[in-house]
C-alpha cells in the first residue's frame, strides 16, 4: 500500500487547527491581530527579532582550508520577503499555538534569516499543522483535543498575514514569496487566490515554493497550479515562480516518493536555482555544522573534514562539493543531488539529510531536511537579481 501523497498530508495539515492555546486571539475563531508585534518572527519594526541572528559561515574550501565568511544583512534593501515555515511545530495538538518557541525560530535561522541580504524580513506566526498531526496516520501518537474546524487557522492565519502586509508595510514595493513544505502549500494557495491574476501580482517580484508541489501542463511554464505565473527560466526574470524538491543522484524518488509526481496530464515544475536555465549547476550551500531544521530525526552528518578540525561557526559553506540538476525520470520530476566526492581531498565525501524512522532512512521524502539549505546561498543570489532586474523595470511595465 503506498503511502499517502504530500499535497493529501499538506491538504489535511492546511485544515488542522487546535481548539485550545491560542495566544493573542481573543477566540481561535477570530483569528490573531497581525497589526500585534507578537504574532511575528520577524518583521522591521521589531527590535531583536528571530531573524536578528548569527548567519556567519566557515567556508571549507576543497584542500581544507577554512576562512570565516560573514553575514551582512542589507542597510536599505529595496524590496521585501515575506516567509511562511514549514511543519516544525512539536506542539501535542492537531495545530499550534502562537506561542514561538525553538522549532519556529530555527526555521527562520536556517531558512530565511540569510535573505536579509537583499530585502526586508516579514515572517508570521500561524497556527499550522503539527508534527503530531503529520505523523499520527503512520502510527504516531494522535493529536490531543479534538480536531478544529474548516477555516479557522492555518490558511487563513497566513492570508490575513499577507492582507495586513499589504495594507500597511508594502507600500508599492516588490515582495518574494518564500515557503518550505506546508508553508509552500500555503504559499501555493495564498497565490492562486489572492495574487494570480490580480492587482497585487505587480508587487510580485517572485515566489520560491520549495518542497511542496507547483503543477504545469507538459511542456509549458504556465497553467496547472497557477493561471498567469510563469516559471522562472532566468535570473532576470520576475512575477514568477521557483519549486523544486530534493532527491539523492543514488537514492531517486521511489514508488510511494511523497514528492515529484503530478496527477495525469500536468508534471511538477523543477527549477534548479543553481542553473535556471537547465542543466546541471554547483549551488552555492549553508548546511548547519550540526544538525537539521529543529532536530529533525535524520541520517547523522559525517565530520565535515578529514581528520576532524573545530569549526567555530553555527554554518558552514562548501564551494564545489555539490551538483544538482532537474531530471525527467518516468513519472517523476525532482531535483538530483550529487556529492562531488573526492577521497583524496580532506573534505567530506558525503552528505547526510534523509529523515530517519525505527525502521531505517524513510526515502519517500528524499532530502525534504535539506531543501533550502543545499541551496540557500543560490537562492539568495537568485532573489538579489530578481530585485535588480523588478527595480529596473518602470512601473507600469512590471509584472
Amino acid at each position: 500500500m503506498l503511502a499517502p501523497s504530500f499535497p493529501a498530508v499538506i491538504a489535511a495539515l492546511a485544515l488542522s487547527v487546535a481548539a485550545t492555546s491560542v495566544a493573542h486571539a481573543t477566540s481561535p475563531e477570530a483569528g490573531p491581530d497581525y497589526a500585534d508585534g507578537r504574532v511575528w518572527l520577524c518583521r522591521p519594526d521589531l527590535p531583536g527579532d528571530a531573524c536578528d541572528v548569527d548567519l556567519d559561515a566557515t567556508v571549507i574550501a576543497p584542500d581544507g582550508a577554512l576562512s570565516i565568511e560573514r553575514h551582512r544583512p542589507a542597510a536599505d534593501p529595496a524590496i521585501d520577503c515575506f516567509y511562511v515555515y514549514p511543519t516544525v511545530s512539536n506542539d501535542p495538538t492537531w495545530q499550534s499555538d502562537l506561542q514561538p518557541d525553538e522549532a519556529e525560530y530555527s526555521a527562520v535561522r536556517l531558512q530565511f534569516a540569510r535573505f536579509g541580504e537583499v530585502c526586508r524580513l516579514f515572517a508570521p506566526l500561524y497556527r499550522q499543522g503539527t508534527l503530531r498531526r503529520l505523523r499520527a496516520p503512520a502510527g504516531g501518537p494522535a493529536p490531543q483535543g479534538e480536531p478544529p474546524p474548516p477555516g479557522v487557522g492555518g490558511y487563513a492565519d497566513v492570508r490575513a498575514a499577507w492582507r495586513w502586509y499589504l495594507a500597511h508595510e508594502n507600500r508599492g514595493r516588490g515582495v518574494v514569496l518564500i515557503g518550505h513544505s506546508q508553508g509552500g502549500a500555503m504559499l501555493t494557495r495564498l497565490i492562486a487566490e489572492e495574487i494570480d491574476g490580480q492587482p497585487a501580482q505587480t508587487r510580485l517580484v517572485s515566489a520560491l515554493i520549495i518542497g511542496a508541489p507547483v503543477t504545469v501542463p507538459a511542456g509549458a511554464d504556465v497553467g496547472g497550479s497557477f493561471r498567469s505565473l510563469p516559471l522562472c527560466r532566468s535570473a532576470g526574470q520576475t512575477g514568477c515562480v521557483v519549486s523544486y524538491a530534493t532527491y539523492r543522484d543514488r537514492v531517486p524518488p521511489p514508488a510511494d516518493a511523497r514528492f515529484g509526481r503530478a496527477r495525469e496530464g500536468l508534471r511538477i515544475a523543477c527549477l534548479n536555482p543553481a542553473r535556471l536555465a537547465g542543466g546541471p549547476g554547483r549551488p552555492r550551500s549553508y548546511f548547519l555544522t550540526r544538525g537539521f531544521l529543529n532536530g529533525s530525526g535524520g541520517t547523522e552528518q559525517p565530520e565535515w573534514l578529514k581528520p576532524p578540525r573545530d569549526i567555530a561557526t553555527d554554518f558552514v559553506t562548501t564551494p564545489g562539493l555539490l551538483t544538482t540538476e532537474c531530471v525527467r525520470r518516468g513519472e517523476f520530476d525532482y531535483l538530483e543531488l550529487r556529492v562531488n566526492a573526492d577521497p583524496a581531498d580532506p573534505r567530506a565525501d558525503d552528505l547526510a539529510g534523509h529523515i530517519v524512522r525505527a525502521t531505517g532512512p524513510d526515502y519517500s521524502w528524499g532530502l525534504h531536511l535539506i531543501d533550502m539549505d543545499h541551496a540557500m546561498g543560490s537562492l539568495v543570489d537568485l532573489v538579489r537579481a530578481q530585485a535588480q532586474a523588478y527595480g529596473a523595470r518602470p512601473g507600469e511595465d512590471r509584472p
